[in-house]
């Protein structure tokens, strides 16, 4: 590991500019840039490299299909989570995961216990629409989605149909939080895109109710 990484609670020397973006029944912020840039590159590098990234399957019309990207599940002891027939068993923490923790933490003022790391190779991996609304999250979930590397658009849908899509082009270093009723009302997804594009680490921290 690069010893110059700072493993300190937090890695800002100050606050980050919050930006508050306006959506019905529902509660978007985001930071830009998150964290100093020398230590954003250092955890991309990191990440790609040290996590235990694995492709996992799910049922889809009666046959096991692999998802469109790679995903790996960190936590404290006991923070299972379970989505679309997935199971998930935390691994223990890594020193960089709890140091981008303790620094969202910090920010957010909200506390986290488990994360859901989803690394795109290129443009041809894409989560689907869904929402986070899975029981063991709790009613009305806050979650800190952290972008790293290539810049990908991330779309929301409101559930009525009454208001337009929501794009956002998550770019390196950026910090989306989403709370208040954003998951009851609505979806989100990455789409698959044509475009030439590197690879993209995203971490979504969770607060798992036991």
């Amino acid at each position: 590991m690069d010893s110059s990484f700072n493993h300190e609670a937090s890695l800002f020397d100050s606050q980050p500019v919050k930006s508050d973006i306006p959506i019905e029944d529902g509660s978007l912020c985001l930071w830009h840039p998150l964290l100093p840039p020398e230590q954003a590159d250092m955890l991309f590098t990191q990440l790609t490299k040290t996590l235990q990234w694995q492709q996992d399957s799910m049922a889809i019309a009666g046959k096991q299909v692999l998802i469109p990207r790679l995903q790996a599940w960190y936590g404290d002891a006991g923070s299972q989570y379970s989505y679309s027939g997935i199971a998930l068993e935390p691994l223990p923490w890594t020193a960089e995961l709890l140091t981008i923790k303790n620094t969202l933490e910090a920010i957010t003022q909200q506390p986290f216990n488990s994360v859901l790391a989803n690394y795109y190779r290129d443009g041809n991996d894409s989560v689907a629409w869904h929402q986070d609304n899975e029981p063991e999250l709790g009613h009305n979930p806050v979650i800190a989605s952290l972008s790293l590397g290539e810049t990908r658009q991330f779309q929301l849908r409101h559930l009525n149909g009454n208001y337009p899509t929501v794009k956002l082009n998550l770019p390196h270093n950026a910090l989306l939080l989403m709370s208040g009723s954003t998951q009851q009302y609505w979806l989100h997804q990455i789409p698959k895109t044509k475009k030439v594009v590197g690879p993209r680490i995203n971490l979504t921290f969770r607060f798992i109710k036991h």
